[in-house]
């Protein structure tokens, strides 16, 4: 596919390590770039591991009036800020889960659909909640590696990550992928017209069945092999770079 051939009508960015600097702000170029995009009709939509609670400022500040994509694909939320779709993981599983971060004694998090828990979570919480998202930050290699065999043996998650040393777990089949996928459908767009920008494991899926697959200049190195191109890093506006050199050119 060449350059010319690209008709970008949606963007779909991932935030953290992408979107963001490492102070968690978005770069002056990359608003310009937002914004012209807008201009020009294109749907730019944020794509993310995060919670609504801590993207919808960010969505907001770049006055981004598409669809919202949260928990990496588990809500979909529409232009008006009603809840579009919703996929749960059972709380016996996100029970599962936690037992699995206390035997291995990990910093762990988890994500209902109105709080976000980190290092403290009883049984009575988990089994008064309606579950998003489970979550391990493990430093040591060989743990990880240990709940990641525990984790794909259960075979009833969907695991990513969003750094190095986390693990990401979300209902199996829910990824950033297939809630863009059915963005498309709402505003009548194939996934070729899609421009997807990411720099992690769970950006991987809609990486490949974008149009176009962009990876960050700091994405993994298995990121970097699924793009079709890579662009500059989080540091250096990456994410303008490549709206400009692919959907404004």
């Amino acid at each position: 596919m060449g350059e010319k051939d690209l008709d970008i009508k949606l963007i779909a960015l991932d935030m953290d390590g992408t979107l963001l600097n490492e102070k968690c702000e978005v770069p002056e170029e990359n608003r310009e770039a937002i914004k012209e995009a807008m201009e020009k009709g294109i749907h730019v939509v944020l794509s993310t591991g995060r919670s609504l609670l801590t993207c919808r400022d960010y969505a907001q500040s770049l006055e981004l009036s598409s669809y919202l994509i949260t928990v990496n694909g588990s809500e979909i939320w529409g232009p008006d800020g009603e809840i579009v779709e919703r996929n749960l993981i059972d709380s016996e599983l996100i029970k599962w889960l936690w037992d699995l971060s206390q035997t291995y004694k990990t910093y762990f998090w988890a994500v209902s659909t109105d709080k976000v828990y980190s290092r403290e979570l009883s049984p009575e919480q988990i089994a008064a909640s309606k579950w998003l998202k489970f979550g391990f930050d493990v430093e040591d290699d060989n743990v990880r590696e240990i709940i990641l065999n525990e984790l794909k043996a259960m075979g009833k998650f969907e695991i990513s990550n969003s750094s190095h040393t986390n693990i990401e777990v979300n209902p199996i089949g829910i990824n950033k992928a297939k809630a863009i996928r059915k963005v498309c459908d709402f505003l009548g767009i194939s996934m070729d017209h899609v421009m997807a920008c990411g720099d992690s494991l769970n950006d991987i899926a809609m990486i490949k069945e974008a149009g176009l697959g962009i990876a960050m200049g700091n994405a993994q190195d298995i990121v970097k092999e699924a793009a079709d191109y890579i662009t500059e890093t989080n540091e250096e506006a990456g994410v303008a770079k490549a709206i400009r050199k692919w959907a404004l050119n």
